[in-house]
């Protein structure tokens, strides 16, 4: 029995994405299609896995580019399984905790300076006394550390 082919519609409406959403994904090659003699775009069944992937990932905060170098891992003729996905999640896990870490000293500085370096905040005497961070660069030094 042939595989059967999902149109870009099928595909979107079962993802939870927008049409555009499948074409970008594709522009970037996170997925594939083909056209059929009707020149209508045709996805074989395996994309729907790898869509949600894409989804998972992107909740947890990966880049599309970190997504796309994991899925360079997989075969591209076969759906993901749930071993791909430990495998996958298992690589972003440092990313994560370190997002994570920087998120809870970001949490404890709010109440009274994030710590920024913003230029708005010469002289804040906690973070930035006489505007010592004015000769590290721009921007927020601080959180970027």
């Amino acid at each position: 029995m042939a595989e059967r082919e999902l149109s870009v519609g099928e595909v979107a409406k079962r993802c939870g994405v927008n049409v555009s959403t499948l074409h970008f994904y594709e522009e970037k090659g996170l997925i594939n299609s083909w056209r059929n003699p009707g020149n209508q775009r045709r996805y074989k069944a395996d994309v729907l896995r790898r869509v949600s992937v894409i989804k998972a990932a992107q909740k947890l905060g990966i880049s599309l580019q970190d997504i796309k170098l994991a899925f360079a891992s997989l075969p591209a003729s076969r759906t993901p399984t749930k071993q791909d996905w430990v495998k996958l999640s298992s690589s972003w896990q440092q990313q994560l905790e370190a997002r994570i870490q920087s998120m809870i000293k970001l949490k404890d500085s709010l109440d009274a300076c994030i710590g920024c370096g913003c230029l708005s905040m010469k002289t804040c005497p906690i973070y930035n006394p006489q505007d010592k961070l004015a000769t590290e660069g721009p921007g927020p030094v601080l959180l970027e550390r």
